[in-house]
């Protein structure tokens, strides 16, 4: 897949430029699937996945201005059968990825059979935001953070700090965010020191954009590099 890994969507005009070349076209001429799963775990979850589709929430991505956007609710792919949603996710320009609980996010990425899919996409953009983005990587540097969220009894927990590894490095975004005390440096540097791969620091104004494996950063902030 052609990858474009945010922070906070897509909140600048290099980030924009980025997507509409990975696209290969505008995106008011591209198709996009949204898939807000990530964010079900958390109080009030059902209310904020509702603004990310309908537009309403900060971070841009819905409301780009797509030819159409359709819904691709994870949880719910299990029960179809796969020759009703894989041709659409097939024949989407781009899939975009929300944030919210990474653990949970893979999870039913892995479930969905969504996963196994992937690889096989490549002509599609996968946009993702936060634990959109972190889902694609080896190592969920969330891991902590979401297990408090794993129901009672669930095996969910098994492997919390293991993802995708559809690409080769890991990702700590929101650096430097003033209402997440762990995105300071040090403790991102902190973490990385125990991760075997290298670790992109971004801030919100940053992406990360891979194709055929090649690494660009595209940013309008701050980012940091730290090799294990």
């Amino acid at each position: 897949m052609k990858f474009l890994l945010t922070s906070s969507g897509i909140c600048n005009p290099s980030i924009s430029d980025a997507l509409a070349d990975l696209l290969g076209k505008p995106i008011a001429e591209s198709t996009a699937l949204f898939v807000p799963t990530g964010v079900h775990p958390f109080p009030g979850g059902a209310a904020r996945a509702w603004k990310a589709v309908q537009g309403q929430a900060a971070i841009p991505l819905s409301q780009l201005g797509w030819k159409s956007v359709g819904l691709l609710e994870l949880t719910a792919l299990p029960t179809i059968r796969e020759e009703n949603w894989v041709p659409a996710v097939r024949e989407a320009d781009a899939l975009l990825v929300w944030g919210g609980d990474v653990l949970y996010l893979t999870y039913w990425m892995r479930r969905s059979g969504l996963a196994e899919l992937l690889p096989s996409l490549t002509d599609t953009v996968y946009v993702g935001v936060s634990a959109g983005s972190i889902a694609v990587t080896p190592y969920n540097c969330d891991a902590e953070f979401d297990l408090p969220f794993v129901p009672d009894g669930s095996d969910m927990a098994e492997g919390a700090d293991r993802a995708l590894g559809l690409v080769d490095f890991t990702l700590y975004p929101h650096l430097n965010h003033p209402d997440m005390a762990d995105t300071e440096l040090s403790a991102i540097r902190k973490w990385a020191s125990g991760i075997p791969v290298p670790t992109y620091a971004i801030d919100d104004n940053t992406a990360i954009k891979v194709v055929d494996g090649g690494v660009e950063i595209v940013s309008e902030g701050e980012w940091e590099l730290i090799d294990p």
